[in-house]
């Protein structure tokens, strides 16, 4: 499986960036996709998941600011952060998960600056 990440960058307090994750390969019908954050010195963190039924999971940092959502059809997940904080910068690696799979992306870099 690979996942090809895109959609990161440089924003202000406040702003808005929509991150996106498409997987190809050997993809199972049914499976969970998600995304992590990591930040300069600190461990890979859960920001949000999804699995092909929608059901979701957040981190508490996120709730009410970040929506994860896909498209099953394009095998593709979507994070929409709004009101981002400083403390959202970071590499943001999507994940795939099926069964004993278990497959990374390459990270996007997201920074939001004061």
């Amino acid at each position: 499986v690979q996942l090809v990440e895109s959609g990161g960058g440089l924003v202000q307090v406040g702003g808005s960036l929509r991150l996106s994750c498409a997987a190809s390969g050997s993809i199972f019908s049914i499976n969970g996709m998600g995304w992590h954050r990591q930040a300069p010195g600190n461990q890979r963190v859960l920001v949000a998941d999804i699995t092909t039924g929608g059901s979701t999971n957040y981190a508490d940092s996120v709730k009410g600011r970040f929506t994860i959502s896909r498209d099953n059809a394009k095998n593709t997940v979507y994070l929409q952060m709004n009101s981002l904080k400083p403390e959202d910068t970071g590499v943001y690696y999507c994940n795939y998960v099926a069964g004993y799979d278990n497959y990374w992306g390459q990270g996007t870099q997201v920074t939001v600056s004061s």
